[in-house]
């Protein structure tokens, strides 16, 4: 008898809702515009309803609380999206489903995608990056998503500006923090076009790998992650990868002797494996985590 398992990947446009298999194989899915809860929220309770579910998983847009003893675990906090903020997404999902739910940050989720059936398939580890509207971060340690009193925010932290830039950024916590240097925003306002429309400008994907690779040094510097995989908009652009690549070996300069960056580099960081599928895919995992910790 299949197992049938729910997968919620929240974005700040979409919801992608499926359900699938233990294996992580997709059986049906649908495509949600991400208006107010009250409009969206009873879309996906609708399609959920239709399935005989036995486990949910929710990889959510943020910031969210994922620290299970807390008061508003499960809510989705400060966002500038403000019909939802505050808003209690698990709370509102388990009443309605009576399932076993996982809940952890859409980038998360897509990490655990990654590392279960993707391109981190057979390590102990890998980190997750999305560069696109936002830069968010997930990563798997030793089989376990990296959380503590909240879960990382990989992408606000603080990198060295290029001395011949003097753009301000466009992150209105922190300005020039990684999102605000580099996510599609960035790119677009201070090169004056979408970054699809700049495939051809060389100097354009120069200073983005010049900012993705400061950051992805200080993430192997701390977490040695086995696998790194470079996801969202930006990600598919062909040059990114090749500049990144040799941007990072550079920045190491030498640290490490270990063959994933000094041979292997190619195969270190790299696309994900399951193309745009990783978060809903991740969301079947936490689903099946979920339905073991029963």
């Amino acid at each position: 008898m299949i197992v049938k398992l729910g997968s919620i990947e929240a974005g700040g446009t979409k919801f992608v809702c499926a359900v699938g298999t233990e294996s992580g194989e997709i059986i049906d899915w649908i495509t949600i515009p991400t208006k107010t809860p009250d409009e969206t929220i009873p879309e996906v309770l609708a399609f959920f309803q239709k399935h005989e579910i036995e486990a949910m998983g929710i990889g959510s847009f943020g910031p969210i609380d994922v620290k299970k003893s807390s008061p508003t675990y499960g809510n989705i906090l400060n966002t500038p999206k403000l019909p939802w903020k505050n808003y209690p997404f698990l709370e509102k999902i388990q009443e309605q489903l009576q399932v076993p739910t996982g809940f952890t940050t859409d980038v998360n989720a897509a990490a655990l995608g990654e590392y279960a059936y993707g391109a981190a398939k057979h390590t102990d580890s890998c980190l997750y990056i999305t560069v696109g509207t936002g830069i968010g971060a997930g990563a798997v340690i030793n089989g376990e998503l990296l959380e503590g009193f909240s879960h990382p925010e990989m992408g606000h932290i603080i990198i060295r500006r290029h001395p011949d830039d003097r753009f301000e950024g466009v992150c209105p916590y922190h300005k020039d923090c990684l999102e605000g240097m580099a996510s599609g925003p960035a790119i677009e306002k201070r090169w004056g076009k979408k970054g699809i429309e700049l495939s051809e400008r060389k100097e354009v994907w120069e200073l983005e790998a010049y900012y993705i690779a400061q950051a992805l040094v200080q993430y192997i510097m701390i977490l040695c992650p086995e696998k790194i995989i470079i996801g969202g908009g930006v990600s598919q652009q062909e040059t990114i990868f090749p500049l990144v690549r040799e941007k990072v070996k550079e920045l190491l300069g030498g640290y490490f002797t270990q063959p994933e960056v000094t041979e292997q580099i190619d195969d270190y960081i790299v696309p994900p494996g399951l193309e745009n599928n990783a978060g809903i895919v991740g969301g079947l995992v936490l689903a099946k985590m979920a339905l073991e910790s029963k």
